[in-house]
């Protein structure tokens, strides 16, 4: 299937230029469109109907009038009628009315489905984790500054963390700067990451591709395999293809409110070390813990509890304001709060940033990503958060950049 070239119409111009000028939504029949304001009612879509699907679109609709247009999975090719029902996204975003899309498709697809949209002038709501690799989320990032768009990956455990007495002081006393190099902070998260339910059996008989079913859409910009319906559904997480196991699913509602606490969704770790048994170069397996360490010395800690010896090496210990001098801590007291985070919805109305942004989204979401690159390599690997590179290890590197399917690319 061959991808098109997409431009931004007039239209689309001008109410992303508009509302970046006033920082108010711009009615469509000021701009020449037929549908209702989007100040009235909003033209919304769902693409990917499985399990999430439903769960997602009521997020993204949370706090705003809006009108289901279209649903888009690649299992409705027994109903899919190219109006309302559709089994290609891109048809989905060629339609003007719409103006918010929810993304619940497997990881795989979130990068380049978030971008399309951007790039059509939408408004995007997208499941956990962000993205399927690093490189991916960067693109997303630039997709969303160039078109002017609202993305916000689909956890909100930030938003409850924020509010927090103890952890806005936390994360005043990392985004200060003030420890530099001498944090000695250490976060563990023990057990949650369904490591075990979410491994892979290698080797499994290829089966009949279903007639409903469009297995080369879903395949996307992932190799295209021989249909194995483990591949598909929810054990699709079971597969470096499409997503990164127990720790891809649930790792990004673990990780992106700790993000925010310790003042990191501008940074990424710069040593990752993991315990794990060899990695399947196809499924997803068992492993024991992982150790993020980023530049000031904060460390992360993964703990699955389901395989070799618990995480041992150091207890953990709080950030607090005993870590700065009097001097420091007279300037911190003296700083604002931050603040509060936006809501998806206020961030549409307002043309602000929301809480779990795209920036926020890829560096949780890249947390989980050199994780898994560790367990997958099982050596210490070195991280360079401004390049967003591995260091002199080529061969994780290349996990940082995954080559896509042609005719997909970022």
């Amino acid at each position: 299937m061959k991808e098109r070239k997409r431009r931004v119409s007039r239209r689309q111009f001008l109410r992303g230029a508009a509302a970046a000028a006033t920082f108010t939504i711009v009615p469509p029949h000021v701009l020449g469109g037929q549908h209702v304001p989007p100040s009235d009612t909003f033209g919304a879509a769902l693409i990917g109907c499985g399990g999430r699907g439903k769960g997602t679109y009521a997020d993204m609709c949370r706090g705003l009038n809006a009108k289901l247009l279209a649903e888009c999975d690649v299992r409705f090719l027994d109903k899919a009628d190219n109006q309302t029902v559709f089994t290609d996204f891109r048809r989905v975003l060629d339609r003007k009315d719409i103006d918010l899309i929810a993304i619940a498709t497997p990881p795989h697809w979130h990068a380049l489905i978030s971008i399309a949209a951007a790039e059509a002038g939408k408004d995007v709501m997208c499941e956990k984790p962000a993205t399927r690799f690093i490189a991916e989320g960067r693109a997303v990032v630039d997709a969303f500054k160039r078109y002017n768009r609202v993305y916000q990956v689909c956890t909100f455990g930030r938003f409850g963390a924020s509010r927090d007495k103890n952890n806005i002081l936390t994360h005043k006393i990392m985004a200060s700067g003030l420890l530099k190099d001498k944090c000695q902070g250490v976060y563990i998260k023990k057990g949650g990451f369904k490591v075990k339910e979410w491994s892979g059996k290698p080797d499994l008989k290829p089966e009949p591709v279903p007639k409903n079913l469009d297995w080369d859409m879903y395949c996307g910009p992932s190799p295209l395999k021989p249909f194995v319906r483990e591949r598909f559904g929810g054990t699709h997480r079971n597969y470096w293809d499409y997503e990164g196991g127990g720790l891809s699913d649930m790792g990004q509602h673990f990780f992106d409110p700790v993000q925010w606490i310790f003042a990191k969704d501008h940074t990424s770790p710069v040593e990752i070390e993991a315990h794990a048994p060899p990695a399947h170069p196809e499924v997803t397996g068992m492993w024991g813990w992982v150790e993020l360490k980023y530049a000031d010395g904060l460390t992360l800690v993964m703990d699955s509890t389901e395989w070799g010896q618990p995480y041992d090496r150091k207890p953990a210990k709080s950030v607090s304001l005993n870590d700065l001098s009097e001097e420091d801590r007279k300037k911190l007291l003296a700083m604002p709060d931050p603040e509060p985070m936006l809501s998806f919805a206020e961030a549409v109305k307002t043309r602000k940033l929301p809480g779990g942004h795209a920036e926020a989204a890829q560096r949780s979401a890249t947390i989980l990503h050199l994780a898994n690159i560790a367990i997958r390599t099982g050596r210490k690997i070195r991280f360079d958060p401004v390049k967003e590179q591995i260091i002199g290890d080529e061969e994780a590197n290349r996990l940082v950049n995954v080559p896509m399917r042609a005719p997909w690319h970022l």
